[in-house]
């Protein structure tokens, strides 16, 4: 598989915590977010391809194996809401209030 975060995917990415993983995946969040309201489709779909391989990246990490559930959930309905049908019925801002607190975390852990 080729990796856009090649450095994290040869495992850098497991040193992190799990609240700097999911800020990071957040961050590429924000940009998809971010580029589609400024109209910009491509840049928002590789912000999109992005944030997918860090979500991978955190589910493939052993640490966190009890959140299977959660990660995969998660990833299931970002999926829907960016390039299906929305059935969760998910929106920008509903991204932005799950992701925030593992910024706000990942910044106290430090």
């Amino acid at each position: 598989m080729s990796y856009q975060h090649k450095e994290l995917a040869a495992g850098r990415w497991t040193a992190f915590s799990l609240m700097e993983q999911m800020a990071n995946v957040g961050s590429e969040v924000e940009r998809a977010i971010s580029w589609k309201d400024k109209g910009n489709p491509d840049y928002s779909r590789q912000a999109f391809y992005r944030a997918l391989e860090l979500m991978e990246l955190t589910i493939a990490d052993e640490k966190n194996k009890k959140r299977l559930k959660e990660l995969t959930r998660a990833r299931e309905v970002f999926i829907d809401w960016f390039a299906f049908d929305n059935i969760y019925h998910s929106s920008a801002q509903s991204w932005r209030n799950y992701f925030y607190p593992f910024n706000f975390a990942a910044r106290r852990a430090r």
